[in-house]
């Protein structure tokens, strides 16, 4: 957990740094856009390329790697101010970041037990949520124009080698296949997002809807708070409320869904966020206050979606297939970011900004109908796993 939030804070320097050299006077839009567009490239490729990795090194070796690819983008930023040449270290930052959750993931998904998952996935989520807060507190303390931001960043990406340079070992998994043969290997990169929707319907889609809620709620919340009358400095808060409330309500929704069913708590989870989209589209606008109570609902709520599915996915799956379960399920997650802030965007010219929410109300509507189809379908308990490996 140290080493990946020191890294986090690595990566949300630098996404920043960047922005803020790239959005200086005499550098070609279409530099820009290229540059812009690596680091999603690379997260795509990085969900793609772990599984073997980790079942070649193991979990611990591949994140020991991943940190020195980390490194590696990160210290290219300090030597060299060649536009172009970002496009490379943009792309590596991608794959690293991509990769390290994945193994996070997976070994969370393996060394947690039904009872916990949920809670540890949880301190998990809250985890990156802090490092992205200390990076942006970070640039803010650095000087956002500072020549030193970059080389304080990679400084950050550096220091999550102290826990492996100082012996600290992480703990042994309580169960792991007795040996990675390779035809294990091919039958877990069978395991798709057809074969994880026959497994977990409402994972699928609701690891999609966080992919979606995650990129646009943080990109496309200023300009809808501008756009119906708000300053500047409301609008950013609006950003932090929802992104509070996502931090606070982490811990006890992992706690709750280790207790309850986590199928009904997604089902809950949903039909709030339904609740919330519809109350800002409708009512949202009549009072300032009413719109922050309302934001920070559907933070609590929609934010907190995606390591229910994830704890609910993995108390499905067969050891075996965690780490291919986890590069999938992260790469419909980045699909989820890339594919579509442009379709809200285009919503909001078209039908005004309210209509962000009808995108976003959307994908809980989805989670609401996949959770009751999971629920109507069989018990959680329900020995699947080999049913669906069968027909894969």
């Amino acid at each position: 957990m140290a080493s990946i939030c020191l890294a986090c804070i690595g990566s949300a320097m630098l996404t920043t740094a960047v922005s803020f050299y790239l959005g200086k006077p005499g550098i070609a839009p279409e530099v820009v856009q290229t540059v812009l567009t690596a680091y999603p490239v690379g997260f795509l490729v990085g969900c793609l390329m772990t599984r073997p990795l980790v079942a070649r090194y193991g979990h611990e070796r591949t994140f020991a790697l991943i940190l020195a690819t980390a490194l590696l983008s990160a210290a290219g930023f300090v030597f060299t101010d060649f536009v172009p040449s970002w496009f490379c270290f943009r792309l590596l930052g991608g794959m690293s970041m991509a990769s390290m959750f994945v193994v996070c993931e997976s070994w969370i998904n393996l060394y947690a037990e039904q009872h916990n998952r949920g809670a540890m996935f949880s301190i998990y989520m809250l985890t990156t949520a802090i490092a992205v807060l200390l990076g942006q507190i970070l640039v803010a303390l650095v000087g956002p124009r500072s020549p030193h931001l970059f080389s304080v960043a990679a400084v950050m990406v550096l220091l999550a080698f102290v826990p492996k340079v100082a012996g600290l070992r992480w703990p042994a998994l309580p169960s792991v296949p007795a040996e990675p043969a390779p035809t294990i290997g091919a039958r877990a990169a069978r395991l798709g997002p057809l074969a994880l929707f026959k497994l977990a319907p409402v994972t699928v889609v609701a690891i999609f809807q966080a992919g979606i809620t995650n990129m646009n709620i943080f990109v496309l919340t200023p300009i809808y708070g501008t756009q119906i009358g708000l300053s500047a400095s409301a609008a950013v808060w609006l950003v932090t409320t929802v992104s509070i409330a996502g931090m606070l309500a982490q811990t006890p929704v992992g706690w709750l869904s280790d207790r309850f069913d986590r199928r009904v708590m997604l089902l809950v989870q949903g039909l709030l966020a339904v609740t919330a989209c519809a109350s800002i589209a409708w009512v949202g606008t009549l009072s300032v206050p009413l719109l922050f109570v309302l934001f920070f609902l559907y933070g609590a709520t929609a934010l907190t979606i995606y390591p229910v599915a994830m704890a609910f996915a993995a108390s499905q799956l067969p050891v075996r297939h965690m780490v291919a379960a986890s590069g999938t399920l992260l790469l419909l997650y980045s699909i989820g970011n890339v594919a579509t802030p442009g379709v809200a965007a285009g919503l909001m010219v078209h039908l005004g900004p309210p209509a962000m929410f009808l995108l976003l109300g959307g994908g809980a509507v989805l989670v609401t109908l996949a959770a009751c189809y999971n629920l109507l379908r069989r018990p959680a308990s329900a020995p699947i796993a080999q049913t669906v490996e069968e027909q894969v």
